[in-house]
């Protein structure tokens, strides 16, 4: 089984980035090929200027089109995704995501944003046909302290429904691969 994570943060060294890294740990353990794409380092003008045919944009859309899952993390920003994550949706196919589990990660200030990924990125991903999209899990800043020696340590109930959710992903995957 393979799965793409696509993360929307333009911050490397960030929280989202531990939770991605233990998200990544856990899919290995459940079987998964991880690769990894990180919009932020797509170039901005193959962004800005929706190059589909860019070198960049065709290896990006490639990593999504080879896998049997994907995961979509992104911090939360005004009450949505980053726009670089947008920038880069709109360049993934039509269908892009047909047929795909889909598993959102995201991560904000305060639950005040928690239904962000409902109503902010479940439409977008619909469009680019994705049907099976988990729930999602969303973590607050809180649950991601930094630790004196410059890493982060994450919280044992967000640990915990990370674990949960891939699990999830790791079922539906399985699932769907039987029925193809």
């Amino acid at each position: 089984m393979k799965v793409t994570v696509i993360n929307g943060n333009p911050t490397l060294g960030s929280r989202l980035g531990a939770v991605i890294s233990l998200t990544e740990e856990l899919l290995r353990g459940e079987g998964f090929e991880v690769s990894h794409l990180n919009v932020g380092e797509l170039p901005p003008e193959d962004l800005i200027h929706t190059k589909f045919e860019s070198e960049a944009i065709v290896k990006a859309n490639a990593l999504v089109a080879g896998a049997d899952a994907v995961i979509v993390a992104s911090p939360v920003y005004q009450a949505s995704y980053t726009g670089v994550l947008k920038t880069f949706l709109d360049l993934v196919p039509q269908k892009g995501l047909a047929g795909k589990v889909i598993l959102p990660l995201f991560i904000g200030g305060s639950l005040a944003h928690l239904l962000t990924i409902d109503y902010a990125l479940k439409p977008v991903l619909s469009v680019l046909g994705a049907r099976y999209i988990l729930g999602g899990v969303y973590a607050v800043d809180t649950q991601v302290a930094r630790t004196d020696a410059g890493g982060f340590e994450i919280a044992e109930e967000l640990r915990s429904r990370l674990e949960d959710n891939v699990k999830e992903l790791a079922r539906e995957t399985r699932l769907r691969q039987q029925q193809t």
